[in-house]
């Protein structure tokens, strides 16, 4: 059976973005539902498919899997063959780590710079609180000690791309997309990031949908 994947709008949803972007750049065949925000019929949907009523939410047959971390490491058992997560262990190890670490945190980040595909970068988001300063300075860290340490077989976290790129994929929109001035290091990162044909999909996507949310539009 396809794996279904349900997601909400692709302009506005970083939860949604990462599992897509791993199965699209992993080739793995899935059918998709984008459930658009804020309707009538929004939370109905998302709980008939979730029940925390928040996506994204994974179906496999009778297997259904909610919540993007949990997603990606369904994806690496179901598809043993593809380094889903880099294979050797200490890589690893790290690409968990800060996985985890991007799925329990940057929360003021997060809130000051929420992601949108359709933002163009208008001038430096430089009016930040000194928490989400700090976001930013400890993803540059994780960021140039992931690339020193297991970074020399590509251009990504770990080398090729693995589930910790999409786990950060949200991050490049936010750095990129309110302009923030970051290293050179994390900029080539971004740009190798920003060119994957699946992450240009998914920016068609977004640019496509016909539900705007002036909230988001107006940060």
């Amino acid at each position: 059976m396809t794996l279904h994947l349900t997601i909400v709008n692709k302009a506005y949803s970083s939860w949604s973005l990462r599992p897509w972007l791993l199965m699209r750049q992993f080739e793995i065949p899935f059918e998709e539902t984008v459930v658009p925000l804020r309707q009538s019929d929004t939370l109905a949907r998302l709980l008939a498919v979730s029940p925390t009523g928040k996506v994204p939410a994974l179906r496999d047959g009778d297997v259904h899997v909610w919540e993007s971390l949990a997603l990606l490491e369904y994806l690496a058992e179901s598809f043993p063959q593809m380094a889903i997560w880099p294979r050797e262990r200490a890589a690893r190890a790290l690409a968990r780590s800060i996985s985890s670490e991007m799925h329990a945190g940057f929360t003021a980040l997060r809130q000051e710079c929420p992601t949108n595909f359709r933002r163009v970068p208008r001038a430096p988001r430089t009016a930040l609180s000194a928490d989400a300063k700090a976001n930013i300075a400890r993803i540059e860290a994780l960021f140039a000690d992931s690339r020193v340490r297991f970074g020399a077989d590509g251009p990504f976290l770990m080398g090729k791309f693995c589930a910790a790129d999409a786990m950060y994929a949200p991050v490049v929109n936010r750095l990129y997309a309110y302009d923030i001035k970051v290293s050179a290091a994390t900029k080539a990162y971004m740009d190798a990031v920003r060119a994957l044909p699946a992450w240009q999909a998914w920016h068609q996507d977004a640019a496509a949908e016909p539900w705007v949310i002036e909230d988001y539009e107006r940060v």
